[in-house]
């Protein structure tokens, strides 16, 4: 007789048909996530292969790559390299890179990963609603949209949407046994969350206050609720007061604090403002979805738990609010919407449904429809090569004394060339740009002459601005090109021509002399 075939004698056998199917249930479970994994993990390769190993793929996350990959030999966001986002987002990347070099695909894999936890998290979220086919289209959709929204490679939304899902896996169940130490660790999530992006906070928020109402539903003990309450900020706080006690020892409180917490007040906003309506286009699908969703859940497939519903309603409205936190609002910004607009939307995705799997089936595929994956994975193979070639012509011309300057353009071609960096604004917009003229600690167009007189080796432009340009720096590259610069090469990289310059054989000469 076998191990788990043996009964004690006097054993219950209520209680040992209990024993065996706890023993059971997470095989069981297992079993019945497989086929659920399967499937968000085919969307996400299809969603995402075709930016993978794109060194170029978008444009925000060459900047976190590369100061991410140079936190391995010693040097810091914030003093050695400028930028405004948190501590933990470039962690994230230098974890990525310490395990799997310095490319692109280093950061890329981490970021799918990531995002299959996401749907996975959706999965979880929605199953409480409808059914586990049903749920896996949610999962499906949330992979598909966050692709749509440029979260395809490695913008920073790919990793704070799943950690925010995370928390609202942990404390959507008010009754849960453990209800309190879920909530607990949620508010961890949220503090690293708020390590990735500040503008999390408002979902933070919206899981707190959900938290702590079903601490009050349980006892309804007012001093209780504020202790605890006191305690959610303090671990939500935790991460990045660690992160600003460590600045301080090593002396440089104050560019962590101007960094953080002070240049994304000084820089000014668009002519648009926060509600552009250039927006409303791009708020289509996910405006679809919740429109849809609400009508579904009042006359088609009513929710089976309406305060769980109403909790993904409370989600969805503190991601408005982090999206349009900022001054100026980008449209990737609305990727952060999608897992709020996934959940509204599951009562149209119910196979219970009187349209059963039509609704599920049509929205998966005409979100996929907006990606143009065709021509996608078309265009990446062609910019990856582009860039690649463009950075082997340079090479020659820049290294380690003599530096390139990129102006505008793609920020790779620091480490793709081997170069030195002219300046710890490594970022080219943020020297180009006119709404950071009086945010970065430093005059832009001292900056820009300083480095102009060190006689870059290679100078990179682009034809068309990504957004209003200095005028007075612009007006200092311009003049250097036309006096000493010749053009050597250009590659097209997101519709924009990147063209590179190299100083002229009669005035290096001179330099030399």
């Amino acid at each position: 007789m076998t191990a788990h075939s043996t009964i004690t004698a006097g054993q219950p056998l209520d209680t040992l048909d209990r024993d065996t199917r706890q023993a059971a249930a997470p095989l069981s479970r297992a079993k019945q996530l497989w086929w659920p994994l399967a499937a968000m993990a085919l969307a996400v390769l299809v969603t995402r292969g075709a930016w993978l190993g794109n060194p170029v793929a978008d444009i925000d996350e060459q900047l976190y790559s590369f100061i991410g990959w140079r936190m391995q030999f010693g040097e810091l966001p914030y003093v050695d390299w400028w930028d405004r986002k948190p501590f933990g987002l470039f962690a994230i990347f230098g974890l990525a890179h310490w395990i799997a070099g310095p490319s692109a695909l280093a950061y890329q894999v981490l970021a799918a990963l990531v995002t299959l936890g996401g749907a996975m998290l959706v999965h979880r979220l929605a199953r409480p609603l409808v059914d586990s086919t049903s749920a896996v289209f949610a999962g499906l959709l949330y992979v598909v949209l966050m692709a749509a929204y440029a979260s395809y490679s490695a913008q920073s939304e790919v990793f704070h949407v799943p950690m925010v899902l995370a928390m609202a896996v942990l404390v959507a169940e008010q009754r849960h046994p453990h209800a309190t130490r879920r909530a607990l660790i949620a508010m961890v999530i949220g503090g690293l969350a708020l390590q990735v992006k500040y503008t999390v906070l408002p979902q933070c928020l919206v899981l707190g206050c959900w938290a702590l109402w079903g601490a009050w539903r349980r006892d309804g003990d007012l001093a209780r609720l504020v202790r605890l309450g006191s305690v959610f900020a303090g671990l939500g706080l935790l991460p990045t007061a660690l992160v600003s006690v460590f600045y301080a020892v090593i002396g440089q409180w104050d560019a962590f604090f101007f960094a953080n917490f002070v240049s994304f007040f000084d820089r000014l906003p668009a002519q648009a403002g926060r509600f552009d309506a250039a927006h409303a286009l791009f708020l289509m699908p996910v405006g679809v979805l919740v429109v849809l969703g609400a009508y579904a859940a009042a006359r088609m497939a009513r929710p089976r738990d309406g305060r769980l519903y109403g909790l993904y309603a409370a989600l969805f409205a503190g991601a408005l609010a982090t999206a349009y936190l900022p001054s100026t609002v980008y449209p990737y910004y609305f990727a952060a919407l999608v897992p709020g607009a996934v959940l509204l939307a599951v009562p149209l995705l119910d196979r219970s449904g009187p349209f059963k799997l039509v609704p599920a089936i049509a929205l998966v595929a005409g979100a996929t429809f907006l990606l143009s994956l065709p021509e996608r994975y078309q265009a990446s193979r062609a910019m990856a090569a582009d860039i690649t070639q463009l950075a082997a012509d340079t090479a020659p011309y820049v290294g380690p004394e003599t530096c390139l300057f990129v102006y505008d353009g793609p920020t790779v071609l620091y480490r793709l060339t081997n170069s030195c960096v002219p300046s710890r604004v490594v970022y080219p917009d943020h020297l180009n740009n006119a709404l950071e003229t009086k945010a970065l600690g430093v005059d832009q167009a001292d900056e820009v002459a300083r480095i102009m007189a060190t006689r870059p080796g290679a100078i990179v432009t682009a034809d068309k601005a990504l957004a209003p340009q200095n005028r007075e720096t612009t007006a200092l590259v311009v003049a250097a090109i036309e006096a000493n610069y010749r053009p050597l090469t250009s590659a097209d990289v997101h519709g924009r021509v990147h063209t590179v310059w190299v100083r002229s054989k009669q005035n290096v000469n001179e330099a030399s002399e």
